[in-house]
This record gives structure tokens, sequence and C-alpha cells, in this order.
């Protein structure tokens, strides 16, 4: 005879065949997104070289198939090392890596440029190095708690790496900003990955700080704000963006590693007062900075008067031909391969997305923009997910890296905000910022695989 609880209780069985199920649903739904991406990027550069040159070109699709097979021996690898990993986030990052490909692509048909002197080759190289890096940090990391141990390592790790550009023989300045390094005739951007190390320091200090830095202090207009002696950490990472927006002579990455700071700070805290006193903080140094330093005064005045004459030939000659070209494509766009996006100063890396614009037209980059906008919505909730606090910041973290970048991106080529010399990410022409990108993709896929096989605390009414 059994008792009530015996017989509506499932068998064990059952319970094991559903749990089993579930990861191999998620990868299913993976493969069939990753096919589709692999069409997508194919499709996008045949119509490139059949809109530029009439026909279509072997070499290029065949090494973006290699690419293909990579990301699918990927995709066949987490079936075993992250089988409850994300799916969206793979297929994300391959399509925006591909489309970045064939916008590149178009340069260098323009350009005449092939082999090794071709962009777009050199970017297909990149890419299998990078997918190949962050599939190592995916293996090496089999729990991301292991980092929150070594996180002053990792701090300390990440300051070396940005400081590096000011290393006199070792930095080399490009368009006026000490942000790369030249070693053995190899050029490498360290701030790349630095931002990465940085999102992984700030969510492990932020987890044993955050008491102390949510402490109440005064209330004003309804708003409580710290108190004076918890400023100190805000005050410090100030003062090194600061630092970096005069000696590197870059606003784009002193904002990025600013805003990743206050964010992380927001979401550890929950206390809007952080937002308020660190965008008073940094608009007042850069404004502060644009009145003292010529190089960032200019950059100022080529935004607020970009269609002057006197500042259109030259100091705001590209974000005004950027701007023409996305005029110029309109609604629907000119057309892969179609328009003249050669035309625009460095269109294959700062302005990559003036090219696109201008090809795919506002629909095309509003479809960009929504993939973006998913990526980023599933690093969040990838985040708010897990059970530790750690997790959840580096979750938020790493995936505002990408929201804050494409902002800034947009917001340059736009002239929403001053150009900054950000590379969009998977887009830009450029092997450090990819590397740094398929890094974010395979941390995310860690947490994500992470937070659904941890176990739950199931709370039982009495």
């Amino acid at each position: 005879m059994t008792s009530p609880d015996t017989a509506t209780r499932p068998p064990l069985t059952t319970t094991i065949r559903l749990r089993l199920r579930q990861p191999a649903r998620r990868r299913n739904i993976e493969l069939g997104m990753l096919l589709l991406a692999i069409a997508i990027n194919g499709v996008a550069l045949g119509l490139v070289q059949i809109g530029a040159l009439g026909r279509i070109g072997g070499t290029m699709l065949a090494l973006g198939a290699g690419l293909g097979i990579l990301v699918l021996a990927v995709h066949v690898a987490l079936r075993v090392v992250a089988p409850d990993a994300d799916p969206f986030v793979l297929p994300i990052a391959t399509v925006l890596n591909g489309i970045g490909i064939a916008g590149i692509t178009r340069i260098d048909i323009a350009k005449e440029l092939v082999g090794w002197d071709a962009s777009g080759v050199r970017q297909i190289a990149w890419s299998a190095i990078a997918i190949i890096i962050a599939f190592a940090v995916l293996l090496l990391i089999r729990n991301h708690r292991v980092l929150l141990r070594y996180r002053y390592v990792i701090g300390l790790a990440a300051l070396i790496l940005l400081l590096l550009p000011l290393v006199p023989g070792l930095g080399r300045p490009v368009n006026g900003a000490y942000v790369w390094i030249s070693v053995g005739g190899l050029s490498f951007q360290p701030g790349e990955i630095g931002k990465i190390l940085l999102a992984v320091f700030f969510a492990g200090y932020l987890v044993t700080a955050r008491d102390s830095l949510s402490l109440v202090g005064r209330t004003i207009l309804g708003i409580r704000f710290p108190r004076a002696r918890d400023l100190g950490p805000i005050l410090v990472v100030w003062m090194f963006a600061m630092v970096v927006l005069i000696g590197q002579r870059d606003l784009g990455t002193s904002l990025l590693y600013f805003g990743l700071f206050l964010v992380m700070l927001y979401v550890a805290t929950g206390r809007p007062s952080w937002i308020i006193l660190g965008m008073l903080l940094f608009v007042g140094g850069a404004f502060a900075a644009s009145r003292l330093f010529t190089y960032v005064g200019n950059r100022f005045t080529a935004w607020l008067d970009a269609f002057n004459p006197e500042y259109a030939d030259d100091q705001s000659y590209q974000l005004v031909q950027g701007i023409f070209g996305l005029a110029n494509g309109g609604l629907l766009g000119t057309g892969l391969g179609r328009g003249r996006p050669d035309i625009v100063p460095l269109a294959e890396s700062d302005f990559i997305m003036a090219t696109l614009g201008e090809e795919l037209g506002l629909i095309g980059l509003f479809a960009i923009l929504c993939l973006y906008l998913l990526f980023v919505s599933r690093g969040f909730r990838i985040g708010f997910t897990g059970q530790d606090d750690f997790g959840r910041l580096l979750g938020v973290g790493v995936s505002f890296v990408v929201a804050l970048q494409v902002f800034i991106v947009i917001g340059g080529v736009t002239r929403v905000i001053p150009l900054t010399g950000l590379t969009t990410p998977f887009l830009a022409a450029g092997g450090s910022s990819l590397v740094a990108n398929w890094i974010i993709v395979a941390l995310l896929l860690r947490l994500s695989d992470s937070v659904r096989s941890q176990p739950r605390w199931v709370v039982v009414p009495s």
C-alpha cells in the first residue's frame, strides 16, 4: 500500500529523462540559428561581390565557409563542455562577425586589395584566431567563481595592459591616440583585453565592498547621496579615466572604462546617486580637458561645428563624409556593393557603420542594432538569473561593455557625441577587438552554463 505522497511523486527515471533533454533542446535551437547565420553571411558576401564586381569570387566564399565550419565545430564542442549554455549568444556573434566581413570586403574591392593586403582576408584570419582563443577560455574557466579568487591579480594585469601604450618605445600613436603597442612588427591594442579584466576586477571588488558603498548619506531632492568618506573608489576610477583621456588622448576609451564602473556600481548598490555623481565628474573633467588641451578641444569643435567649411576639409572631414554616406543610403540602402563607402576615411574600421548604413539603409542598420540589443539583453538575463553576486555583476559588466561601445560608435557616426575612435564590436576591422569580443562570448557561455547547472534553493511551505 502506497502513501498519497508516493502515489503522486513522478518516477525517478522520468525526472532524469527531462533533465537530459533540456540541454539537447537548447543546443538544437543553437544549431538551427547557426546554420541560418552562416547562410546570411554567405549571401551577404556573395551580394557584395555581385554588386561591386558583377561576379562571385570563390576565394572569399571559401574562406568564409571555413570560418562557418569552425563555428559549427565550436557548437559541437559546446554539447560536451557547456551543454546548458545560452543558445542565442553564439549565433548572434557569428552573424555580426560575418556581416562585418562582408562590409570590409566591400572596401577591399573598391581599393582593389587582394590577398593578405585585403582587410577582409585578415579579418577572417583574426576571426578564426579569436574563436579558437574564446574556446580555449571556455575550456580553461570551468567555473566562473574561480575568477573571484584572483580579482586583485586580474586588476593589476588590467592596469598594466591599459598603461602599456604610454611606455616609451612600446606605444605607437594612431590618429593621435596612444592606445596601440608595437612588438616585432605586430600591433595590438592591449586596452581591448584590459576592459574585460577590468570588468572581472570591478565585479570582484564590488561584491566585497558594496555594503559600505550602499550606506545611506544625505538626502538631497529626494535622492540619497553617499557619504564623503565613501567617494574614494569612484574618485580613483575617475582620475584613472582622466589619465587615459589626457595621456592616451582617447576620449572613447576613457568613457568606456568610467561608464563600465558606474553601471556595475549602480547594479551592485541600487543607488542612482552614483550615476548622477559619476556623470557630473566625467562631464566636468571632459569639459576642463577640452579647454586645457588642444587635441581634446579640436574633437569638440569638429563635433559641434562639423559642417563649417573651416573644419569640413580637415578635422571633421571623416564625420561629414560618413553622414553624407548614411544620407545616400536612405531607408532601403543602395544595395550591397552598389554604394561608395570607400570615400569615407577608415570606412572598414572606425566608420564601418557608415559603410553598412549606406548599402543596407536605415532598415539594415536597425536590424543590426536589434542583433546587438538581443545580444546585450541575453547577457543581462544571464547575469540576473544567477544566484551568486559575482556572476551577476560579471554578466552585466561584460554585456554592458558591448552596449556602451555600440552607443559610443553609433553616437559618434551620427554626431550625437564627439568621435572617439572606438571600434564597433564584431563588425569593425581589427584583431584586438575581435579577440576581446569573442572572449566576452566565451564568458557569457560559461556563465549561462553555470547558472543553469547550479543547484537551486527550493522553499517548501510548512
